[in-house]
């Protein structure tokens, strides 16, 4: 039986002291983090492939009152997202509109091949004390917030309800995020390990599987500068072997022969 939640708000009040909290404006908090209750999620309870980023950033959060639901996930980021999933294998290479469009129509699609959402369902923000404010984005949000003890309670917490007990026909988790030195990578490694008890191996630098499922890790929708390009191999950069690992993994998971010839190697 699925654990994926249904394409809307999601029912989930795991870490939350109110039986009943209000959306969007209720807190949990510890220290310099919190959690904002705004759980949501798209696409199919019963796919092939799940999505996640980490949480919702402040383009996406900032929207929740004013938008459609379907217009909500990787708003402003559609294009990126397309040219990621389509480097990997996972859709069509095509032209940007194009991409844009099939996002579009896939984030929608309740009975797809596709889920969307994020590890985090709720908004993970950090206060930042410069300008006395809480912020959802920032250099080594992934990282910072899944190193914290506060951190690790959200993460099992989420991951327990929402990615251990999966369909039969989930073969693929593709997680984006790579964090600094591809920390993000490592403690994801350690969540799904606590999470799904099972044989856990690595497949190479950004992927994981325990023979059922797995997962896999692309460059953020979001990476400012150079990265995501150096990652998709637009510019010769070390940093487009990432990309290619990836391609290779999401092969092995899914059938594919496309770029199984270096799913086994592993950088330095």
């Amino acid at each position: 039986m699925s654990s994926l939640p249904t394409h809307g708000r999601v029912q989930c009040t795991l870490c939350y002291k109110e039986s009943i909290p209000s959306f969007d404006r209720s807190f949990t908090a510890q220290g310099d983090w919190r959690i904002r209750f705004n759980p949501l999620s798209w696409g199919s309870t019963n796919p092939e492939v799940i999505v996640l980023g980490f949480s919702k950033g402040p383009t996406q959060a900032g929207a929740l009152a004013t938008m459609n639901h379907n217009e909500i996930a990787y708003k402003g980021a559609r294009l990126a997202v397309g040219k990621i999933l389509a480097h990997v294998g996972l859709i069509p290479v095509a032209t940007p509109h194009q991409l844009k469009k099939h996002i579009d129509q896939i984030i929608s699609d309740s009975n797809g091949r596709f889920h969307f959402g994020s590890l985090v369902r709720c908004t993970a923000e950090r206060y930042d004390k410069t300008s006395a404010s809480w912020k959802g984005s920032g250099g080594g949000m992934l990282d910072k917030f899944v190193a914290t003890q506060f951190g690790a309670y959200v993460t099992t917490n989420c991951a327990s309800r929402f990615l251990r007990d999966l369909p039969a026909r989930s073969k693929l988790i593709v997680m984006f995020g790579l964090g600094t030195k591809l920390n993000y990578v490592r403690e994801s490694f350690n969540l799904f390990k606590r999470i799904r008890p099972g044989n856990w191996t690595k497949i190479n630098d950004v992927a994981y599987s325990d023979s059922i499922v797995t997962v896999v890790h692309v460059e953020h929708f979001a990476s400012q500068g150079r990265l995501l390009p150096n990652w998709l191999g637009e510019h010769p950069h070390p940093r487009a072997e990432l990309g290619q690992l990836a391609r290779a993994a999401v092969a092995l998971a899914i059938g594919s022969d496309s770029g199984s010839s270096v799913a086994g190697q592993t950088t330095g």
